[in-house]
C-alpha cells in the first residue's frame, strides 16, 4: 500500500493506531486542531505544529521572505484561534540550502517576529538543518487556555447552526492570480486577495471572544477548505451537515477575479473557491440557532468582523449536503471539499 491509497487523513488514523494509549495527562491527542495537556497550573497547555515546505506551500520568487515568515506564524496561531486559546512561545526549525542568501534569513526572521508579536508570542529557539534542496519552515506554538472555555471539534449538536466568519474564498483567488499574472482587476480588489493569499491574518481575538461567550459547541479554523473542514466537524461530531449555498458569503472581491477569467462561469467558479479553496483561516463553528444574532453582534461590535450563518448540522452522520437556492439538494464527495496532502 502506497502512502497516495490512503490519503492524508487516512494516514494520520494509521499513525494514531500505532501510538500508546492516551496518557492521563493528555484531554486531547491526534483528531483535533492543537494537543490539549494537563499541567500543575490552571490553565491547560496548548501544542500544534504546522509546516511550510518549498513547492508544496510556496515557491520562491512569488512570496517574499518577509512574507513567508507572517505566514508561517499567522497559520500556526491560526490553529490555536480555533480553540480560543492565547499563544505564548514559538520554537522554529528551518531547513535551509547552503545557497541561500543571509538576507533572505534576515527577512524571513523579521516576518515570523512580527506575526507572533500581534499575537502575544515569542520565539524562544528552535533548529537549524542543511537540505539539499528546497527550504522549508517548521513551527511549534505553545499556547494555554481555562479549561472552561476550551472548544474542540467534537461538540456539533444536530439542529445546530453552521456560521463562518469574514469571506471564504478570499485567498484562493488571490492564488488564480498567481498562477495566471495576466488577469485584470481593480487595484483594491487585487490586492485584497494576494494579502490574503500570501499574509492570512489568523482570527484570533475572535476565537478567544466566540469561546469565552459560552456560546459555541464546535469550532475550527478553515485551511483544508471550508467544505472539508466543516467535515472535519461532522466525523469527530458524529453528524452530518447541510450547507445554504444562497447564504455563503462571496466577496466583491472574489467574484471580480472569478469575472475576469470567465464571465459565463464566475459564478460557480466563485462559490467554488469559497466551499473549497482553503487557506482562508477564517473560523467555521456550530451554535444554537437562537444565540446566532447574539454572536453576529458580539463580533461586529468587538471585532469589527461580519460572521455569517449559512447551514445548521444535521443527524446523517458524516453526510455533508449543499441546498441549492431552486430548492434542490445535492450531495458532496470528499474529493470535491478542499485539499488533502497526497489526495
Amino acid at each position: 500500500m502506497l502512502v497516495k491509497d490512503i490519503g492524508e487523513f487516512g494516514l494520520i488514523g494509521r499513525i494514531a493506531q500505532l501510538l500508546p494509549s492516551r496518557p492521563a495527562d493528555v484531554v486531547v491527542g491526534i483528531g483535533d486542531d492543537v494537543a490539549v495537556l494537563k499541567t500543575s497550573g490552571p490553565d491547560y497547555l496548548l501544542a500544534t505544529c504546522d509546516k511550510q515546505a518549498e513547492g508544496v506551500h510556496f515557491k520562491l520568487g512569488a512570496i517574499s521572505a518577509h512574507q513567508l515568515g507572517r505566514r508561517a506564524v499567522a497559520i500556526n496561531v491560526s490553529d490555536v484561534a480555533a480553540m480560543g486559546g492565547y499563544p505564548l512561545w514559538m520554537l522554529v526549525s528551518l531547513a535551509i540550502t547552503e545557497t541561500t542568501r543571509t538576507a533572505f534569513i534576515d527577512e524571513l526572521y523579521r516576518g515570523m517576529v512580527e506575526q507572533a508579536g500581534l499575537a502575544g508570542a515569542s520565539i524562544v529557539g528552535g533548529n537549524l538543518s542543511r537540505a539539499d534542496s528546497g527550504i522549508s519552515i517548521d513551527i511549534t506554538l505553545l499556547g494555554h487556555i481555562a479549561p472552561r472555555h476550551l472548544v474542540l471539534r467534537s461538540g456539533a449538536r444536530v439542529g445546530d447552526a453552521i456560521l463562518v466568519t469574514g469571506f471564504p474564498g478570499e485567498s484562493r483567488a488571490g492564488f488564480e492570480m498567481v498562477l495566471n499574472p495576466q488577469i485584470r482587476v481593480s487595484e483594491s480588489a487585487g490586492r485584497r486577495v494576494m494579502e490574503r493569499h500570501f499574509t492570512p491574518q489568523p482570527r484570533l481575538r475572535e476565537g478567544q471572544l466566540i469561546a469565552e461567550s459560552g456560546l459555541v459547541h464546535a469550532m475550527v479554523d478553515v485551511s483544508d477548505g471550508l467544505m472539508a473542514d466543516l467535515g472535519h466537524i461532522c466525523e469527530a461530531s458524529r453528524a452530518g451537515a447541510i450547507v445554504e449555498t444562497g447564504r455563503v458569503p462571496v466577496s466583491e472581491a472574489v467574484s471580480e477575479v472569478a469575472y475576469s477569467i470567465n464571465t459565463n462561469e464566475a459564478p460557480v467558479r466563485a462559490l467554488d473557491w469559497v466551499l473549497a479553496g482553503g487557506e482562508d483561516y477564517e473560523l467555521l463553528f456550530t451554535a444554537s440557532f437562537e444565540d446566532v444574532p447574539r454572536i453576529q453582534k458580539m463580533l461586529l461590535n468587538e471585532s469589527g468582523l461580519k460572521c455569517t450563518q449559512i447551514g445548521r448540522v444535521t443527524a446523517e452522520a458524516g453526510t455533508l449536503r449543499l441546498s441549492m437556492p431552486d430548492g434542490t439538494e445535492t450531495s458532496l464527495p470528499p474529493g470535491r471539499r478542499g485539499w488533502e496532502h497526497f489526495g
